[in-house]
């Protein structure tokens, strides 16, 4: 106060407050070109939402094009006569085009052609035969092949129909084109055909539960002009869909159950799950892509810039390492060090908020973190959930979600069918024509071992087996569901396999 007269001095002040309001409004300003740019939910934002996409980065779209060096092709097969559809004689050219002289063949030139036919059903009349014993008086009659009872449209022709809709994402209306048959008859195919499965999903939900590393993930899904969410619950074998639903942790409860649970539930920092009983592991996807957004966010400050220089990479590292091919002992010292580096990263003195937040949040969570590190079959990332979800958002995009609570229960059931089908490597237009064929004998048959028949167990399964069942899980009354997040975890924690730590 010494060096300033009283007027200077509040013209500093006044200086200071502009300042300082210019730059709150560069930041908002900043904030809002990011969002125009990226969509509401930034690098978040589904594609088809983002108002203006930018072109690629050459800088990182530095992939060469084309075949590998050194990678041999393969040219086109003939095919052989005997192994053809069908083997056509063309009529051979009598009159040259140019002199109008006689042609003498010399040699015949075999052109191997993929060709295909208009996909279009075809009527067929089934004369069935019925006739009476002439020692006891009963009734026999000829049922016609692979069609069910009372139904007009044969099997074939349904497993078709519902693995373009409901596996390919093939709208209705271009089925019903290809079909020649009503979108009313083709929605009332997909109800009966999901009431013969209406069970099968509680089944799989078992063995969801008994899975070592189980996937979860939910995303937007209108219903009857309503919003709503879609959910799947996934493992390597097993999809499990559930539409029309809210965002509540009730609906994972139905899947989950509200008893402990074996193994780990891999999961982005959704707090729906928070009350699960088993180890739960976040997804490092989503954190480095909140450690991403930060630097776009603050592009000139420095303390954000180192931050991100050493957290991105390790990030990156922990998600790539368990698919890398080194052995498991090589592996366990490779994510010890990773997850060193990781928690010394988030433990150092920070000044920006938006640093500090992360780090609370992998010191809050340390107990979801670094699961991946301690068993390889456990990934640091959630993208079989992502991944097996995205279809779902393609067929949001065409059909704008369900029309009543009927069609997502269909499509929950039949989705949740057709996409374990082919996870478990099997063609899911045959086998569930092949299964279809079976119940026409016998509604009343259990369609799940039709479905999914049983493979014997690998050595490893059968293992894994006897230690669920020699080792029991913590007794977790039923009061412990409303204890705190920190509790669970602990609590969960007991149910570590110690014979997977490195």
């Amino acid at each position: 106060m010494g060096n300033y007269c009283e007027a200077c001095f509040e013209k500093q002040r006044t200086i200071d407050k502009l300042q300082e309001e210019v730059r709150r409004l560069k930041e908002q300003l900043k904030y809002r070109k990011n969002k125009e740019a990226e969509g509401f939910f930034g690098s978040s934002t589904p594609s088809s939402q983002i108002p203006v996409k930018a072109n690629t980065d050459k800088k990182k779209n530095r992939r060469k094009k084309g075949a590998k060096v050194g990678h041999a092709g393969k040219g086109r097969t003939s095919c052989p006569p005997e192994e053809a559809a069908e083997v056509i004689e063309l009529e051979p050219v009598k009159l040259c085009s140019h002199c109008e002289g006689d042609i003498v063949i010399f040699e015949t030139d075999e052109r191997t052609v993929i060709e295909s036919e208009p996909l279009r059903p075809k009527r067929r009349v089934y004369r069935c035969p019925h006739g009476r014993c002439v020692k006891c008086g009963r009734f026999a009659r000829t049922k016609a092949p692979s069609v069910l009872p009372k139904s007009l449209y044969g099997n074939q022709l349904i497993a078709n129909a519902a693995v373009m809709h409901y596996v390919h994402g093939v709208p209705m209306g271009r089925i019903c084109e290809q079909l020649g048959i009503g979108a009313g008859s083709l929605m009332g195919i997909f109800h009966r055909l999901a009431g013969f499965f209406k069970k099968v999903p509680d089944t799989l939900a078992l063995e969801y539960r008994a899975s070592w590393v189980k996937h979860a993930d939910e995303t937007g899904w209108r219903k009857d002009g309503n919003n709503g969410y879609a959910w799947l619950f996934a493992t390597d074998k097993i999809s499990i869909f559930l539409f029309g639903r809210t965002r509540a942790a009730s609906v994972a409860k139905e899947i989950l159950g509200e008893d402990p649970l074996p193994g780990y539930l891999v999961v982005d920092r959704y707090s729906g799950y928070n009350w699960a009983l088993c180890i739960i592991q976040y997804c490092y996807a989503h954190l480095l892509r909140d450690v991403e957004d930060l630097e776009k966010d603050f592009p000139e400050d420095n303390e954000v810039k180192a931050f991100v220089a050493v957290m991105a990479p390790l990030l990156a590292l922990a998600i790539k390492l368990r698919k890398q091919p080194i052995s498991d002992e090589e592996f366990y010292i490779r994510a010890k060090k990773v997850k060193s580096e990781i928690i010394a990263a988030v433990k150092l003195p920070a000044l920006h908020l938006g640093i500090r937040h992360l780090q609370d949040v992998f010191q809050e969570k340390e107990h979801r973190m670094y699961h991946w590190a301690v068993d390889r079959r456990v990934p640091a990332d959630n993208n079989l959930a992502e991944r097996g979800i995205r279809p779902t958002v393609v067929a949001r995009k065409v059909s704008f979600g369900s029309q009543s609570d009927a069609g997502a229960e269909t499509r929950s059931i039949l989705m949740t069918v057709l996409c374990t089908l082919r996870k478990r490597g099997f063609d899911a237009t045959a086998q569930l024509k092949t299964v279809l064929d079976k119940l026409a004998e016998d509604l009343l048959q259990d369609p799940f071992p039709l479905l999914f028949p049983a493979a014997p167990m690998t050595p490893e399964e059968t293992t894994r087996a006897s230690m669920h069942a020699t080792i029991p899980l913590p007794a977790i009354d039923q009061p412990s569901i409303s204890l705190t997040v920190q509790q669970v975890g602990a609590a969960s924690s007991f149910m570590a396999p110690a014979a997977h730590s490195p």
